[in-house]
């Protein structure tokens, strides 16, 4: 769940980029407009965290450009500007959700969950599929009666693919959830990571695709024994 946070207080920006990430949430951290917009049109985020008072302009323009361009992507307007009229003209200007500082770090991640459940077309908070049962606010799973750990990393691949099971997902696809811009790539993560995972999961869980990607085996194959 890759995000972009747009908050100009460099101290904020920071404890959000890493709390965030303790929550199994990928974040890239901008302090301008000018530097969202440049952000936004490289692709690749799930939502974005957008404060409305930064040094060369209103959030709100920018919410509104991307509204005005069709553009659905999950806004959350983290501001302390919180008077319900504020609250009002940000959520009608087609925000999705709105949480006034000071704040507390779970709730605003609870909101980001839910806020990507709704744009994925999900109510539920746990994703089921072929017995596995995730647990997005915990990172933690369950298969035939057994409890599961995982790295926030191999949380982040399964979560991936589970969110759209037949889904055939790329390393590169899987390699940009993994991974922040400023953040070296390895070569063989998205391999280490779903070895593991077929350890922990079943082998033929986790399907090969020769020269496309990874998907989640269909529903009835795969389940380890």
């Amino acid at each position: 769940m890759r995000l972009l946070i747009v908050e100009d207080d460099p101290v904020l920006s920071d404890g959000l980029t890493v709390g965030l990430g303790l929550s199994g949430f990928n974040a890239d951290a901008v302090g301008t407009l000018a530097d969202a917009r440049a952000a936004l049109a490289g692709g690749g985020f799930a939502g974005v965290v957008l404060d409305i008072m930064l040094p060369d302009g209103s959030g709100l323009e920018l919410l509104a450009e991307l509204r005005r361009a069709g553009e659905r992507l999950p806004v959350l307007l983290l501001t302390a500007r919180d008077r319900v009229r504020d609250r009002v003209a940000g959520l009608d200007a087609g925000a999705d959700d709105y949480l006034g500082k000071p704040f507390d770090l779970d709730e605003l991640a609870a909101r980001l969950r839910a806020m990507l459940r709704r744009q994925e077309g999900r109510a539920a908070a746990v994703i089921e599929w072929n017995g596995l049962r995730l647990d997005p606010a915990t990172q933690a799973g369950r298969i035939g009666g057994r409890e599961l750990r995982f790295s926030r990393r191999e949380f982040t691949i399964l979560h991936a693919l589970a969110e759209h099971p037949g889904r055939i997902l790329s390393k590169t696809q899987l390699e940009e959830r993994l991974y922040g811009w400023q953040e070296d790539v390895e070569s063989n993560t998205v391999e280490v990571h779903i070895h593991h995972l077929r350890a922990k999961l079943g082998r033929a869980f986790i399907e090969t695709v020769r020269g496309a990607g990874y998907r989640l085996a269909a529903a009835g194959k795969g389940q380890r024994t």
